[in-house]
């Protein structure tokens, strides 16, 4: 069984046929998704849809992008959702300069104010950081000596060094369709210095489709080719890489339960 650890099956690509693609996630072997909350606005569809199925949970959170207009001054709102029985984890959370669609300051308030609703819960933290490593990396190592936590860097793309201070931090790496790409040669180098015991697979669905779907919608199903792509980089079976994904997960993001036998 495969783990689709980030997808964002609320949006409105997925709305005419939701059902059918949670079914082809299913053949494809994936046996969880994990939806993930980017506003709390619209937090309410991300729950419903998590609702619908079994094998879907969710998470509660304010993408970078949104950190203007949902700034929050507290973990308070945060802590609030988290009572909801989907949802099992917080973000997502964190900086991105690439685009700066929100003010570097409101995207850093909004990050400190997940992370402590991540310490206060138990749940684990949902970073997005991108051309952020300085101030990720930092603010990180600064918040978890004000109280230990747990996480994921999502999608990563970023430094080996960010790499590298997220294991010390105790903190898994998870790997998109980005690693399949022809020009991430560099990356691909990163996720082989990652230990096993630490990596997640995602989709980020709808975006970054894997090989040999790039360009297109991407959907829960396609983790398959991104474990696929990482298994060979590893060294290891599909089989030894979705055991140890899928395993990782839970240990991860411990409100999720594993499906019950004959559900996939």
């Amino acid at each position: 069984m495969l783990v689709d650890s980030h997808c964002h099956l609320e949006f409105p690509d997925f709305a005419p046929e939701i059902d059918a693609v949670i079914a082809r996630a299913r053949e494809a072997g994936v046996g969880v998704c994990l939806s993930i909350g980017t506003k709390l606005s619209t937090f309410p569809h991300v729950r419903e849809t998590a609702a619908r199925f079994d094998d879907v949970w969710c998470s509660v959170g304010i993408h970078p992008h949104e950190a203007e207009a949902e700034a929050i001054e507290s973990a308070k709102p945060l802590i609030a959702l988290t009572q909801d029985p989907k949802v099992v984890g917080i973000g997502e959370t964190g900086l991105d300069y690439y685009y700066q669609h929100a003010p570097r300051a409101a995207q850093i308030s909004n990050f400190r104010a997940h992370i402590a609703a991540a310490r206060r819960t138990g749940l684990p933290l949902i970073v997005h950081t991108r051309d952020a490593d300085d101030d990720t990396i930092s603010i990180l190592r600064e918040e978890m000596a004000k109280g230990a936590f747990t996480g994921v860097l999502h999608c990563f793309t970023g430094t080996r060094r960010l790499a590298d201070a997220a294991l010390e931090l105790g903190l898994f790496i998870s790997a998109s369709g980005i690693v399949t790409f022809k020009k991430s040669d560099e990356l691909r180098a990163t996720f082989n210095e990652i230990p096993l015991e630490r990596l997640l697979v995602e989709t980020d669905a709808p975006y970054l489709a894997p090989l040999p779907h790039r360009g297109k919608r991407n959907e829960p199903a396609f983790v398959a080719h991104t474990a696929a792509a990482l298994a060979a980089l590893k060294g290891v079976t599909v089989e030894e890489l979705a055991e140890a994904t899928t395993n990782n997960f839970f240990r991860l993001f411990t409100k999720a339960t594993r499906p019950h036998a004959g559900q996939s």
